[in-house]
Order: C-alpha cells, then sequence, then structure tokens
C-alpha cells in the first residue's frame, strides 16, 4: 500500500494517503523510509497508536512504534491530541513539499484542549498549552491522548500550591527544527521536567535531560479494557503527580 503510494507521488500529479493501524507500519517500514529517502509527498495515516487500543493484545498495541518512527531521517511524525492538532497536521502535511508526513492517531475519543492556542503555534511542532499562576517548578510534556493527563496532573498539583506549565508536542521533528530561542523559551528554565507518552520512554530523554523523567511503557502491553490497561501501566494523574513529587524533593 505505501509503496503503490510512493509510486503515485513519484509519477506526479496526485497526493497520496494510506491509513491502518500503526503497529502495521511496521510491514510497511522499507517504504516508509523510501518515501523520507525520495523526499515524496505522501501522507500515512496510522490509528490504534498506543496500548490504549485495548483488548487486541500485545499484537496489535505499539510500544515502540513512535519513537522508531520519529528518527527516520525527513518523515514529521504528527500525534495530535485533539481535533484542532489533527486538522492542523493535516494542513501542515498537505503543504509540506520536501517529504512524507505521518498522522498517529488515538482509538479514544479525547476532549477539545486547545480552546485558546493559535494555529501558528500548533504549526511550530510544540507550544505551552497550559501555565499554571507562579513560576514552574516542573515541565509537564505529552503528546495524543496523555494531553489531558498532563493537564489533570497540573490541576492536582495547582491544588497542593504547586506550579507547573504543560507543553504540548504533537510534532517533535517539526520543533526540533525551530530556532533555539523558541524551544528554550517553549520548554522553559525549569530543569524537573516529565515527559507523558504511552510508548518507550527514551526517547524523550534529550527532552527532560538528567534531571527529568518519562512516564512511558518500556515492554509488551496486555490484553485488557483500554482504561484499566493504562492504569496497569501507569498512565493516572496520581502516578504522574507521585512521580511529580518524587523529582521535586
Amino acid at each position: 500500500m505505501t509503496a503503490i503510494a510512493n509510486g503515485i507521488a513519484l509519477h506526479g500529479g496526485l497526493l497520496p494517503y494510506t491509513a491502518t493501524f500503526l503497529v502495521f507500519s511496521d510491514y510497511a517500514r522499507n517504504a516508509i523510509r523510501m518515501a523520507a529517502l525520495m523526499k515524496q509527498r505522501q501522507i500515512m495515516v496510522y490509528t490504534h497508536d498506543s496500548i490504549g487500543l485495548g483488548e487486541d493484545g500485545p499484537t496489535h498495541q505499539p510500544v515502540e512504534h513512535i519513537p522508531s518512527l520519529r528518527i527516520i531521517p525527513n518523515l514529521d511524525v504528527w500525534r495530535p491530541a485533539d481535533a484542532t492538532e489533527t486538522a492542523i497536521a493535516w494542513t501542515a502535511a498537505v503543504d509540506r513539499e520536501n517529504g512524507p508526513s505521518l498522522l498517529a492517531l488515538s482509538r479514544q475519543n479525547l476532549p477539545t484542549v486547545t480552546q485558546n492556542i493559535s494555529d501558528d503555534d500548533i504549526r511550530k511542532g510544540g507550544y505551552v498549552l497550559s501555565e499554571s499562576d507562579g513560576e514552574a517548578q516542573i515541565t509537564f510534556i505529552a503528546t495524543g491522548s496523555e494531553i489531558k493527563l498532563a493537564l489533570d496532573a497540573q490541576a492536582a498539583l495547582a491544588g497542593e500550591g504547586i506550579a507547573s506549565r504543560v507543553v504540548s508536542m504533537p510534532c517533535t521533528n517539526v520543533f526540533d527544527r525551530q530556532s533555539a530561542e523558541y524551544k528554550a523559551a517553549v520548554l522553559g528554565s525549569c530543569k524537573k521536567r516529565i515527559a507523558i507518552e504511552a510508548a518507550h520512554p527514551d526517547f524523550w530523554r534529550k527532552y527532560v535531560g538528567l534531571h527529568g523523567a518519562v512516564v512511558g511503557i518500556d515492554r509488551f502491553g496486555e490484553s485488557a479494557p483500554a482504561g484499566e490497561l493504562m492504569e496497569l501501566f501507569g498512565f493516572t494523574v496520581a502516578h504522574v503527580v507521585k512521580t511529580a513529587k518524587e523529582l521535586l524533593s
């Protein structure tokens, strides 16, 4: 499917897109890599982007897929948090002329979280989504379905007098191409950072550094209802708040 889309892109005149479950990107990896290598305009839509897909079990649950796709040169990987970020990701993919874009979309219904955010900020790949009152003592960086978890943890900490910042980073590839000044302004001067993503955690070390932590999943999932599974692997407000307090202690 992805190889055929490469052929359509090389022929010209059409902008092809493909779609399947994210875990099946393994079968398309050669063609994904060739699209990036040839700088071809193709949009790859992948759904069921985390262990949150639930009962299908570890064979259908992507764990290492998103970080491994992000490190393919010239491939923009978007993992949007709501309908607005998804629309901007699609627009950015259509506008891009020098390579393919991949949209990793959730199975779960997600709330709108970008009511007060400009489209231009989202197009930069990462931006400050929410600030607590006062100087942030800790910064949360999250993507996709885990953005709501970061916002809920921020609210819980604010109730205890701990200020924090939530950064949404729908596309690390685009964010990394921004100016050093912009990236520093988004991530802030606070060295206490927690990345939250239902995928393998190692990718996020470059953003959280030696003083930070990652709430992720470094083993294969299980077969269980999505809510129970996310709780089993620590994707809960209580666990994120505990991790934040341990960093601050």
